[in-house]
C-alpha cells in the first residue's frame, strides 16, 4: 500500500473527510517539516507549497514529525550543564532586554519546543527559588497551564508567549488536542446512531467495569470492505506508519483479544 491516511472532521457537524496523501508526499512534507519551527508562519508555509491539503492535515503531520524531532534532541536538551546554560542565557538576557520575545528567541536557536523551554527554564527558576528543594511536578503543570502563578512576572510574560506561539506542544496545544478529540468520538457516535447501529461506548463500558476499552464496541458486529468490525477506536490524527505501529502495540492487539470472538477462548 502507498498511501497514509487522514480521517479529519470539521466543525458545525460537517460530514467526516477522508483525506489520502500517497508516501512520496507525505516524506516531502516531513523533508520541509525538518526545517520549521512549530509556529503558525510554518503551517502557512506547508499550505503555500501544498495547498490541495486540508490545512489541519498539514498541521496534524507537522505536529507528528516535529514531535519525533524534539524525541530525537530530548536528551541533549535536558543534560544538566545545557539546562544551566539555557537559564543563566535567559536571566543575562531579561536584564537588558526585558521587552524582548526572549524565550522564543532562545527555541530559535537552539531548535527547541517554545513550550519545553519554557518547561525547562521555570523548572531552574523554581529549583533557585526552593534551594534543594526540587519543584513538584503538580505546581510544575500549574503554573505552565497559568503563567500567571509564576512568581516573576517577567518570567510570567516570557512563558505565555512560548504557549500561545508553540502549535505542537504545551498547556493550549494539550486542550485543543482534547476537544478536537472528543469532538470526532461525538461525530462518531451520531454517525452510529444514523444507521441505527447499536453499540455501548466508552463511559458505559467502564460503568460495566471494563479497564481498558475501545471509544466503541458494537453489539451487533457489521461488515466493512469484506471485513467483520467488532469495535471501532477514534483517533483524531494522521494515520502515517509509525502512529499505526504504536497504536497497535500499545492498544489496539490488546482490544483484539478481548473484544473480538475469534480472538477469545
Amino acid at each position: 500500500m502507498d498511501r497514509v491516511r487522514d480521517s479529519s472532521a470539521s466543525v458545525a457537524g460537517e460530514a467526516v473527510e477522508l483525506v489520502r496523501v500517497c508516501r512520496a508526499e507525505y516524506r516531502a512534507i516531513g523533508r520541509l517539516t525538518e526545517r520549521l519551527r512549530p509556529t503558525r508562519q510554518s503551517i502557512r508555509t506547508l499550505q503555500t507549497q501544498f495547498p490541495h491539503l486540508p490545512p489541519s492535515t498539514l498541521l496534524s503531520i507537522f505536529s507528528q514529525e516535529y514531535q519525533k524531532r524534539m524525541k530525537r534532541s530530548m536528551v541533549r536538551h535536558h543534560a544538566p550543564d545545557v539546562v544551566k546554560e539555557y537559564y543563566q542565557r535567559y536571566r543575562s538576557e531579561a536584564k537588558t532586554r526585558p521587552a524582548a520575545p526572549l524565550l522564543l528567541e532562545l527555541a530559535n536557536q537552539v531548535d527547541l519546543s517554545p513550550a519545553l523551554l519554557a518547561r525547562l527554564i521555570v523548572e531552574c527558576f523554581l529549583e533557585e527559588r526552593q534551594a534543594s528543594v526540587a519543584a513538584s511536578r503538580h505546581v510544575l503543570n500549574n503554573m505552565l497551564r497559568e503563567p500567571y502563578l509564576i512568581p516573576d512576572l517577567l518570567l510570567a510574560k516570557h512563558v505565555e508567549q512560548c504557549t500561545v506561539n508553540d502549535c505542537c506542544y504545551g498547556p493550549l496545544v494539550d486542550c485543543i488536542k482534547h476537544a478536537i478529540g472528543l469532538e470526532h468520538e461525538d461525530l462518531l457516535r451520531d454517525k452510529l446512531r444514523e444507521r441505527n447501529l447499536s453499540f455501548l461506548d466508552e463511559n458505559q463500558l467502564r460503568s460495566k467495569g471494563y479497564d481498558k476499552t475501545p471509544d466503541i464496541i458494537l453489539e451487533v458486529p457489521i461488515a466493512v470492505d469484506g471485513h467483520i468490525v467488532h469495535w471501532i477506536e477514534s483517533k483524531a490524527s494522521f494515520g502515517d506508519d509509525h502512529s499505526h505501529h504504536t497504536y497497535l502495540n500499545e492498544q489496539f492487539w490488546s482490544y483484539c483479544n478481548r473484544s473480538d470472538p475469534k480472538y477469545s477462548q
